[in-house]
């Protein structure tokens, strides 16, 4: 089967980065219990919204992320040959899946958005990138990339950092798990992210 060009480049990029970029992997596992009781919050404050949107957990995690990296700029950052970049922006690249191959368009300036817009624009940009309605514009400027392959049962997985950027999130699925809460064992929904 012949490869297309877009799945020729991003073998030819991910590779490069790969080879490039120092890769290193930190795993954490994350209780999503308050996460899911914002989300039913967020949810029905948007259903009273004029134009009501559904938030899903990666638009949250997409926020989150903008705000570390607002906290943490020395992560927001490109690697140049000699030096690293630092950007006074942060654009938030999500991965998004097409049959043809992995694409990665960008919500542009996501600190400065509320949780809402986020929605929206990861809703569009989604769509878009299913009927080829990209525009080159949000493709361009991603300064960290989210991955999350949550929706497809994948319990953890590592990322290729998107050049030149210089990391990436890996976002596993929500998962009932025993725990341990004050010497009891009881059952929490977490999520394992690299």
């Amino acid at each position: 089967i012949p490869l297309t060009a877009m799945r020729r480049t991003i073998a030819r990029r991910l590779s490069q980065s790969m080879q490039t970029a120092p890769h290193f992997y930190v795993s954490s596992v994350i209780d999503t219990g308050k996460l899911a009781e914002l989300r039913a919050q967020i949810n029905a404050y948007s259903a009273t919204d004029p134009s009501p949107v559904k938030i899903s957990f990666n638009d949250l995690i997409i926020k989150a992320v903008a705000k570390a990296l607002t906290r943490m700029p020395q992560v927001n950052v490109s690697f140049a040959e000699d030096r690293l970049i630092q950007k006074k922006w942060v654009h938030v690249g999500m991965a998004v899946a097409l049959e043809q191959g992995l694409i990665v368009p960008v919500i542009h300036n996501a600190d400065t958005l509320g949780i809402l817009d986020i929605a929206r624009e990861s809703h569009r940009l989604a769509e878009a990138a299913r009927t080829g309605k990209l525009r080159p514009d949000d493709l361009s400027g991603g300064t960290f990339t989210v991955s999350n392959l949550g929706m497809y049962d994948v319990e953890s997985f590592t990322a290729v950092i998107n050049p030149p950027e210089s990391a990436i999130l890996a976002v596993g699925s929500i998962t009932p798990t025993p725990v341990v809460v004050d010497g009891q064992v009881v059952v929490r929904d977490r999520m394992k992210v690299t």
